[in-house]
């Protein structure tokens, strides 16, 4: 069996990198280790390289066509991993998640309705709702001694109140790292269902879940659900290809694909791109053993940043991390407000994080670190912060 190196360090800049290369652009210097964007520092398999390459050595960037094989092949990797088996015609294939949820809110509600949120979460989600003119509506998920739950209360009555047409999940939850129980899941589709709201899934992180969680595809729960629901999963999260823009989106009810797919046509593009066809087969055709082999060197990354935070910072708590490769931290106990300490990781640590702030109100206190990185690099970040952390309460404590 292969066996990958993820410790290898790879040099991201000079590549038009998001992540590296426009620091510029957001406040930040080349000093700043950058962990923030959601993709990863790993590089793909040979396979994926591979099947680009000989794409590349005909040059020749034409339309391309989809397959029986490329949907044979998302399939298998659907049913094998998620136990979710799909039809071919519930498939459609988009540029990205977050366009294929601007185009569910445009196909299943109209402007002025009221679409729900559970919050803090993924900053493209208030975009998609308020972008195209419909209310947003946030029920906020509790946060308790390092746990998120969900406030079903709350969340039937929101619905109620705004007479709610959309609930956009988000499971595994971004940036919470939250990975929502088969009960949980069961008790708000119930609701969803009684009150007559369509339910989008974002499962885009559905590849990254640490044991003992294990993710559940809402439409598995059962063929009541499965009617009202849209599924959105997508090889870039997994393969490190966000690049190549390619989503593959599962609607088992004819009659919301019908109206769906009248939404992507009316959007207009209706070409996919080439590259990202390719190395999505490549990827979940050759790709299982990199992948079972990363879970394992990120679930290790996780276990040092608790220990570390444990040992050397008591102010700051991990928040259970269940799944994805992003964690996020509870640092209210430092005792500085939102800005604050937006600045201490920024100025004094020299990192470049996501500022809880960025989800939502519900996330000032917080900070979403990457840990999809080389070993080094991650205790290259948590030795920044130590060093800033002792600064700041060596002061504080001469100070009093």
């Amino acid at each position: 069996m292969k066996i990958y190196n993820f410790d290898k360090v790879t040099d991201r800049h000079n590549t038009n990198s998001l992540k590296y290369d426009y620091y510029k652009d957001f406040g930040y210097t080349e000093d700043h280790l950058p962990l923030w964007v959601a993709d990863m520092d790993f590089p793909v398999i040979e396979e994926i390289k591979n099947t680009i390459y000989k794409i590349n050595a005909v040059g020749i960037y034409g339309y391309t066509g989809i397959s029986d094989n490329y949907f044979k092949t998302v399939a298998e990797w659907m049913y094998k991993r998620h136990n979710f088996k799909v039809e071919k015609e519930w498939q459609c294939i988009t540029p990205g998640v977050v366009y294929a949820l601007s185009a569910a809110v445009c196909a299943f509600t109209k402007p002025e309705e009221s679409v729900i949120i559970q919050t803090p979460v993924y900053s493209p989600f208030y975009r998609v709702i308020n972008n195209n003119n419909r209310k947003l509506v946030k029920n906020p998920l509790i946060y308790d001694d390092g746990n998120y739950s969900v406030d079903f209360n709350d969340f039937e009555n929101k619905i109620v109140e705004n007479n709610v047409k959309m609930f956009i999940l988000c499971n595994p939850h971004n940036p919470v790292g939250k990975v929502f129980t088969k009960e949980e899941l069961i008790r708000m589709c119930h609701i969803c269902c009684k009150h007559k709201v369509i339910i989008v899934s974002d499962e885009i992180h559905q590849d990254f879940i640490h044991e003992p969680n294990k993710h559940i595809v809402l439409a598995n729960l059962n063929e009541k659900f499965e009617q009202s629901c849209i599924i959105c999963t997508a090889p870039s999260k997994t393969f490190n290809i966000a690049g190549l823009k390619v989503s593959n989106i599962f609607i088992p009810n004819l009659e919301l694909k019908k109206k769906y797919d009248e939404e992507l046509n009316r959007r207009g593009p209706s070409s996919v791109n080439s590259l990202g066809i390719a190395a999505c087969l490549a990827a979940y055709k050759y790709g299982e053993p990199w992948l079972n082999q990363l879970k394992k060197y990120l679930k290790d990354n996780v276990d040092y940043v608790e220990s570390f935070i444990n040992e050397n910072l008591p102010k700051i708590k991990l928040v259970n991390p269940q799944g994805t490769y992003l964690i996020w931290i509870d640092c209210k106990e430092m005792g500085l407000d939102n800005e604050q300490l937006n600045a201490f990781f920024k100025d004094e640590a020299k990192l470049w994080l996501n500022p809880g702030d960025v989800f939502g109100p519900e996330g000032k206190g917080f900070q979403r670190i990457n840990i999809a990185t080389s070993r080094s690099n991650l205790e290259k970040a948590m030795n920044r912060i130590k060093i800033a952390y002792d600064i700041l309460f060596h002061e504080k404590k001469e100070v009093y």
